[in-house]
């Protein structure tokens, strides 16, 4: 069928309902206009977003090489895929030392490095990993207001004084994350990003003369993966870039993305006048912000009434047009989640269904 719009899949009738959607040809363009600003060297996508192998292969296609991670999965899903960097970007502790250890074990093709941010936690890390005559690769976390994790950029001078004596570890960077800084305008993100970062290049510089060595500075997400770019001195991790989403397309204008993933839902009930009812439930659509939590490409004028867990009801201007069965395309307002509520990706090229790509690292655990 010619001029039909870009999301609409001619086989909508064999796919189950809700269903995640991906557009090959989409999240390839979105890797291109990453690339178009900043080198594969110097950009390390944030695998959260995507949870899945096929898509890290594109972007190696591409030549990236480095990749940041949330969870021991993500980790081990990237060693599956052979990627060449990985950063767990989170401080392990307990089991997940063991299980970070086993990753380092199982897949010698991948460099793997973790976060952390005291004492207690680096010398865990160090005391398991000595034994067995390795050292961890670890980046020091700098917290930089996002007061998640961290610690302050004043205080990492003595802290790497603290712990670089422990044999067990090797500490090659500083991770920066300031996800709170997210301004819708670009001129304010800006200024508010380098004056959060104003003592983490001296910083590194400081610990560079320290330690010997050069180390690495990766800092940013999506919102200020583009200012990071513009300095030249650190990588930067965007992760929602690969899809995109309303949240992020609203409130960053400038930057070049396309939505390249979609919720399929169906309408399964007219229960009242101008009311209709889809099976997108807060199961199946990322629930954490207010509603809309859901934009519908073919169904502009829906809006949401109630949600529940199975159930999304909308109030539409034209019920007619809305019959039992009708599919619909929705474009989450946070991406990220969503995703990782679905098992499976319906993969989709030139309306299309070309494949099913498994949704692998939403699991806690794959083998480790």
């Amino acid at each position: 069928m010619e001029n039909q719009p870009w999301f609409v899949i001619n086989e909508s009738d064999k796919i189950d309902s809700p269903a995640l959607c991906i557009y090959k040809d989409r999240v390839r363009e979105n890797i291109r206009r990453l690339l178009e600003t900043v080198h594969a060297n110097r950009v390390r996508p944030h695998v959260k977003t995507n949870k899945m192998d096929g898509v890290v292969r594109m972007m190696m296609d591409e030549g990236i090489s480095k990749f940041k991670c949330a969870t021991i999965a993500e980790a081990e899903m990237l060693g599956l895929t052979r990627a060449k960097d990985v950063l767990l970007a989170y401080p392990p502790n307990g089991p997940k030392i063991r299980r970070f250890f086993m990753l380092v074990k199982k897949y010698p093709a991948t460099r793997f490095s973790c976060l952390v941010d005291s004492p207690e936690g680096a010398t865990a890390i160090s005391e398991y990993f000595l034994p067995a005559k390795r050292r961890a690769d670890v980046f020091i976390d700098l917290n930089v207001g996002m007061n998640r994790t961290g610690i302050l950029p004043e205080s990492a001078i003595e802290f790497y004084e603290i712990i670089r004596g422990l044999e067990g570890i090797h500490v090659v960077g500083l991770h920066a994350y300031d996800g709170h800084i997210h301004d819708p305008d670009l001129h304010t993100r800006q200024v508010r990003c380098l004056e959060a970062f104003s003592e983490v290049g001296p910083l590194k510089k400081t610990l560079e003369a320290l330690a010997g060595y050069s180390i690495t500075l990766v800092a940013g997400g999506s919102p200020t993966w583009l200012i990071h770019a513009r300095q030249g001195d650190r990588e930067c991790s965007p992760g929602t870039f690969i899809f995109w989403d309303k949240g992020y397309s609203e409130n960053l204008p400038e930057q070049p993305f396309e939505f390249a993933a979609l919720l399929l839902c169906r309408v399964i009930s007219l229960p009242a006048p101008n009311i209709i009812c889809v099976d997108l439930g807060y199961k199946a659509v990322a629930s954490e912000n207010p509603q809309p939590r859901v934009f519908f490409l073919n169904a502009t004028d829906a809006i949401p009434l109630a949600h529940s867990e199975e159930h999304l009801t909308l109030t539409v201007s034209d019920i007619a047009s809305y019959p039992v069965g009708r599919v619909l395309y929705g474009v989450p307002r946070h991406i990220c989640p969503s995703v990782s509520l679905y098992d499976k990706a319906v993969i989709i090229q030139n309306n299309r269904v070309i494949d099913e790509w498994k949704v692998i690292a939403r699991q806690r655990e794959i083998s480790i």
